[in-house]
Parts: structure tokens; sequence; C-alpha cells
């Protein structure tokens, strides 16, 4: 179990990693607009995520 969930912490880890090695200045502009964003519409991104990962994963097994 505890290889599986380091496995996947690796994994989100080069998801991560992808966007800001690629593109660096549209990656930054990014985290400046959404340093914008207010909490709530964060929360809501944030949760939707949580719920489609959990979802899929629900899904896949």
């Amino acid at each position: 179990m505890l290889d599986t969930l380091l496995q996947a912490i690796c994994l989100v880890l080069i998801l991560e990693g992808i966007v800001p090695f690629l593109y660096p200045g549209r990656w930054r502009a990014l985290v400046v607009k959404l340093a914008t964003v207010n909490d709530r519409e964060l929360r809501i991104v944030g949760l939707v995520s949580m719920l489609l990962g959990a979802g899929l994963l629900f899904l896949l097994k």
C-alpha cells in the first residue's frame, strides 16, 4: 500500500512539473492570475478536482 502511494505521489510531481518545464513564462503568468482568484472560486475548483479524481479512481478500480 505504501509503495503504491509513493508511486502516485511521484506521478503527481512529474505531471505538476511538465507545464513549468515546457512553458515557464505561461506558467508564471497563470500563477499571477491565480493569485487574484477569490478563495471561494479556488475552493470550488479544488473540490471539483478532488471529486473528479476520486470518481476516476473508482471507475478504474
